[in-house]
């Protein structure tokens, strides 16, 4: 069943969507700085001609950040995406896309107009048929090269400012491992020097918008790649878990009988190559990751360093977490304390709200469990896990924006460390996305968790509601009309049962016999002295 739902998809494949589009990765593009591709439906640059956008400058914020990286122009990813484009394709309504040709997160439609909402679940409420399509649809996107994006194997300057581009073909699940190797990855400062105190996805503000919009897009992949509409990735509640449960054959892959580093044969994910794990090799020849095969999937849960996590996060370190008002707070960095995302990003102690350099704990902590290629930060997303643990840490995210219910205000606009600020870009996606515009709820972006869903406001509002308010006004009424009906009811019960036993007692006598046979006679004078 698995194969043949593998094959079928395999011829039914549609558009992807991620980082440098195709379009934009010409010699022209980009020593013009421009990425406006024309939108297929009507052949004009962002699909302008249809009013779906138009392709303009790019406003960069000018707010200041931390002191952590202290260079300027050094790096590619600085003021994202300056370095390559300062012209895009700025969508208009309902409409999203390197192009404006997708609709935004939660529409849908031909027009963008629908409103939809889809449902991430636990992995362990799927049937076996939707876990195996789940696993299909994975498996699928790592045996289909993306016919829209590339990835860039060179910095800019290394391309000679544009004019020499060098971009490699690259699968769809890969695209996704890249682009969290690319965001994570350390700052090459040329000859041996490398800057390793850098991070645009991770250590700051952004790690949970950065996380939740990574998700959002890697799902919008899964679904124009199968044609599934309604697929959402699943997550997995790994509260109070006491080891990996779903490192099984029937779910993420058990461990290999003869090589405990590796997954078993059976699994579905043994043959899988890895890609963009070797950071000192980069580093030492100051070059990009080109998504080259380097090995199967490392992975030993429970071998981990237990004095850096002596455990599993448990129902009350998450409790803790969610109790914390403050979002970010000091230098906005991994040495926070009382701050939720650094809590719960587990560079801060889950029963203290503390940062400990020495501990890892909450999300940190289910990385270093795995004790293996998701415990490499560059090369974390190779492991599929990735996907279902991060979803959870996105829900615990949820869970603290409906609890505190917070202004955009407490997202920090200034100084947090180098790419984190409210209205930096998050780099490297094009089209372009702010931190900012990932500070909201869930719902407000088309998704929801199974475990968080609240009663449909709309069906009390709509139905029971009139129907109380009509008894609040005649309630007197109800309650005199209840009392004359129960007095009427007892007397009615009283009468009956007279005449229900006046009429009794007569039938009795009428079928009483007026002589009784010999047996009958003894009989009764046997029960009567009884």
């Amino acid at each position: 069943m698995f194969l043949a739902i593998l094959y079928c998809l395999l011829w039914s494949f549609q558009i992807s969507s991620g980082h440098f589009p195709r379009a934009c990765a010409s010699s022209k593009n980009l020593m013009a700085k421009e990425c406006c591709p024309p939108w297929m439906g009507d052949g004009s640059p962002c699909g302008q001609l249809s009013g779906r956008g138009s392709c303009q400058d790019i406003l960069l914020s000018n707010a200041p950040s931390g002191p952590q990286f202290p260079f300027k122009g050094v790096d590619d990813r600085e003021s994202w995406p300056s370095v390559f484009y300062n012209r895009t394709c700025q969508c208009s309504g309902n409409f999203m896309g390197f192009n404006c040709g997708n609709c935004k997160f939660g529409f849908g439609g031909p027009n963008c107009t629908e409103k939809r909402l889809l449902i991430r679940r636990n992995i362990y409420d799927l049937s076996v048929a939707e876990k195996n399509k789940f696993f299909a649809y994975l498996t699928l996107a790592k045996h289909t090269i993306s016919p829209v994006y590339v990835i860039p194997t060179a910095t800019y300057d290394q391309m000679n400012n544009g004019s020499t581009p060098m971009f490699n073909d690259i699968n769809i699940y890969d695209l996704f491992v890249w682009m969290h190797y690319y965001v994570s990855r350390d700052t090459l400062l040329g000859g041996s020097e490398i800057w390793r105190d850098v991070d645009f996805a991770h250590e700051a503000p952004g790690f949970l918008p950065w996380h939740r919009l990574f998700l959002l897009l890697w799902e919008q992949e899964i679904q124009e790649l199968t044609g599934d509409e309604n697929f959402t990735i699943p997550y997995w509640d790994w509260r109070d878990a006491e080891n990996c449960d779903i490192c099984t054959d029937e779910y993420l892959g058990g461990r290999h009988p003869e090589n405990p580093n590796l997954l078993s044969p059976a699994s579905f994910f043994s043959s899988w190559q890895i890609i963009c794990s070797r950071s000192e090799e980069y580093n030492g020849r100051q070059a990009l990751c080109d998504g080259t095969p380097e090995g199967p999937l490392i992975r030993n849960p429970g071998n981990h360093d237990k004095a850096k996590t002596p455990r599993l996060p448990s129902s009350a370190d998450v409790e803790f977490c969610l109790s914390l008002i403050e979002y970010e707070t000091g230098s906005m960095d991994r040495t926070a304390n009382f701050s939720f995302r650094n809590t719960v990003e587990g560079f801060a102690n889950p029963l203290t709200g503390i940062a400990d350099s020495s501990q890892s704990s909450m999300h940190n902590a289910l990385h270093i469990y795995m004790n293996g290629t998701m415990s490499q930060v560059q090369g974390s997303a190779n492991d599929p896990i990735f996907l279902l643990h991060h979803a959870f840490v996105d829900s615990i995210f949820e869970q603290w924006l409906r609890r505190h219910r917070p202004l955009l205000e407490a997202y920090p606009e200034a100084n947090a460390p180098i790419g984190h600020n409210r209205d930096s870009y998050m780099v490297p996606f094009i089209p372009l996305y702010r931190n900012g515009d990932f500070f909201i709820s869930s719902k407000d972006l088309g998704y929801d968790y199974s475990y968080l869903l609240e009663p449909d406001p709309g069906f009390y509002r709509n139905y029971i509601e009139p129907y109380l308010e009509q008894a609040t006004r005649i309630w007197p009424w109800l309650l005199g009309a209840a009392l004359v009906g129960a007095v009427a009811a007892a007397a009615l019960a009283g009468l009956s049962s007279r005449l229900c036993c006046r009429k009794r007692r007569q039938f009795q006598e009428e079928r009483q016999p007026l002589l009784m046979e010999k047996d009958d006679y003894h009989s009764l004078l046997y029960q009567s002295h009884v």
